[in-house]
C-alpha cells in the first residue's frame, strides 16, 4: 500500500515539475504509477490535495535551505531582504513552488488552502524567521510595540506581491518589490532607534 501512495506522490511531482497543476490529469499519474485511477482516490481526494502535500514538503524543504544560507550578523534590513530574496528565488527556481504565481492555477489552489486553513500551514519561511525578529525585538534593532506575527504578516505581504506583478506593472515590479521592502524595513526598525 504504501508503495503505491509513494509512486503516485513521486509521478505526480514528476508530472506537475514538467508540465504544471493545470496541464497534468489524474489518469496521467496513474498511468505513470501503473495503477487504477480508482486506486489514486483511495489515496488522495483529488488532484489538488496532491498538490498541496508535494507543495508543502518543497516548501519546507526550501525553507531550510534559506535559513541556513542567511547571514544573522547582518543588521535586519540586509537580513530581511536576503531572507524575501532567497525564498522569492527559491520558488521561482522550483517548478512545483512555481505553480503558486501562475494566475490560471493560482485560483483554484487558493480556494482550496482557505478553505483547508492551508494559508497558514505554508509559512514560506516565516515562521521559522519569527525567533529572529523576537531576539531583535528583545535586543532593540526592531519595533517591540508590534507583536511579531504581524511583522511576519508584513514579510508575507511583500513576497505575496509577485502574484500581483502583472497588475502592478511589468515594467515596474522589481523596483516595487524592492521599495516596499525598504519602507517596510525602515518602519520596522527606525522607530526601533528612536526609542
Amino acid at each position: 500500500m504504501e508503495d503505491k501512495n509513494q509512486m503516485i506522490y513521486d509521478c505526480a511531482k514528476e508530472l506537475f515539475s514538467a508540465k504544471g497543476f493545470k496541464d497534468t490529469a489524474v489518469s496521467e499519474i496513474t498511468r505513470c504509477a501503473g495503477v487504477a485511477v480508482g486506486t489514486f482516490y483511495n489515496y488522495y481526494p483529488s488532484k489538488e490535495k496532491l498538490f498541496m502535500e508535494i507543495f508543502l514538503a518543497e516548501n519546507e524543504a526550501l525553507k531550510k535551505r534559506c535559513l541556513a544560507a542567511l547571514d544573522l550578523n547582518q543588521a535586519p534590513p540586509a537580513v530581511a531582504r536576503q531572507m524575501i530574496a532567497l525564498n522569492l528565488a527559491g520558488m521561482q527556481a522550483n517548478p512545483i513552488l512555481r505553480e503558486w504565481f501562475n494566475s490560471s492555477a493560482f485560483a483554484k489552489l487558493e480556494q482550496l488552502f482557505r478553505e483547508e486553513g492551508g494559508v497558514g500551514a505554508v509559512s514560506f519561511l516565516y515562521d521559522s524567521f519569527l525567533p529572529i525578529v523576537g531576539q531583535w525585538q528583545a535586543q532593540g534593532k526592531m519595533r517591540s510595540d508590534m507583536d511579531p506575527k504581524m511583522i511576519m504578516a508584513l514579510f508575507a505581504a511583500i513576497v505575496n506581491a509577485e502574484t500581483h506583478k502583472e497588475e502592478i506593472g511589468l515594467e515596474y515590479f522589481p523596483e516595487v518589490l524592492d521599495y516596499l521592502t525598504q519602507f517596510v524595513m525602515d518602519g520596522l526598525t527606525d522607530c526601533a532607534q528612536e526609542r
